[in-house]
């Protein structure tokens, strides 16, 4: 059997990796990231909504030449987010921190606003970084950012980026095969933030916020990357929280982490086990999840 390398869910063999280099031997005018956009279009690497996977590419061609495998170009400048220097952590945004406590039929109308690429991004990067005790983390792969509004000021700030390949707990609950897990996880969404700003004190707020998701969130998944979502999931640390707003928001507890992390090479715990909570946006979520393309 051909030795096999994988990246980020992409394989590739020997025989492949023979032929690559007679394509990078046929474009010796190329730049590396053109020579990876040109290998996306040969091979038909895009994501559902047609952008080319060239991120994913260059990811694979650089292991491939770290491990001997393929010569690439020389570097010919350096793109931007691939420094290796540090990305500046977000500033600090004034905004009115006056306390917010009532009950919440006395809040007012909330607003969801969905802020990646728009004039708000920054404002939940520095929420996100200033008052959430993990910090702000720049999300790879598809993600989207939505800040919560009341009274004209935001009250809330949920983060959702593309769901972890392996996880036990969440595989068992769908029940699909390797192949169906591998064709279809773009079709979850993982919450990696949910902050309720500290001054805001607001019973219900939270699981309020949380049911508007589950009504919006597919939607604006599909304008954006032109695939729905079919189940959303999260992580609760039951050190620090009990995961109260998702229950009664009816997420549902499926299993916990092995606390291992996903480049664990050791087979041991190092992290704190997480419950793991998901909720269907669909009554068919697991028919969805389970087909395949040819089905």
């Amino acid at each position: 059997m051909p030795e096999q390398w994988r990246y980020r869910g992409q394989s590739i063999d020997s025989e492949q990796v023979a032929v690559l280099k007679e394509f990078i031997a046929a474009h010796p005018e190329s730049s590396r990231w053109k020579l990876s956009r040109q290998l996306c279009e040969a091979l038909g690497w895009k994501q559902p909504n047609g952008a080319l996977r060239d991120v994913v590419c260059r990811g694979l061609l650089l292991m491939l030449e770290r491990a001997g495998q393929i010569e690439l170009p020389p570097v010919r400048r350096i793109i931007r987010g691939q420094r290796r220097t540090a990305r500046p952590r977000p500033a600090a945004v004034l905004i009115d921190t006056t306390p917010i406590q009532v009950c919440f039929t006395e809040l007012g109308p909330v607003q969801l606003e969905q802020v990646r690429r728009t004039a708000d991004e920054d404002l939940f990067n520095s929420l996100m970084e200033h008052h959430h005790y993990l910090g702000y983390e720049q999300p790879v792969g598809e993600h989207l950012k939505y800040l919560a509004w009341a009274q004209g000021r935001p009250v809330a700030c949920l983060a959702w980026s593309s769901a972890p390949r392996h996880l036990g707990a969440r595989d068992r609950f769908i029940g699909w095969t390797k192949e169906a897990r591998k064709q279809n996880i773009h079709l979850i969404a993982y919450n990696t933030r949910f902050l309720i700003l500290p001054w805001v004190q607001v019973p219900h707020l939270a699981s309020h916020i949380l049911g508007r998701m589950a009504r919006t969130l597919s939607a604006d998944w599909q304008r954006i990357y032109a695939h729905p979502i079919h189940l959303v999931e999260t992580f609760v640390d039951p050190t620090r929280f009990q995961g109260t707003c998702y229950r009664a928001a009816n997420w549902t507890l499926v299993g916990n982490t092995t606390g291992r992390g996903k480049d664990d090479q050791t087979h041991r715990q190092n992290r704190t086990i997480k419950q793991v909570l998901a909720l269907p946006l669909t009554p068919q979520f697991r028919r969805l999840l389970r087909k395949l393309p040819d089905e």
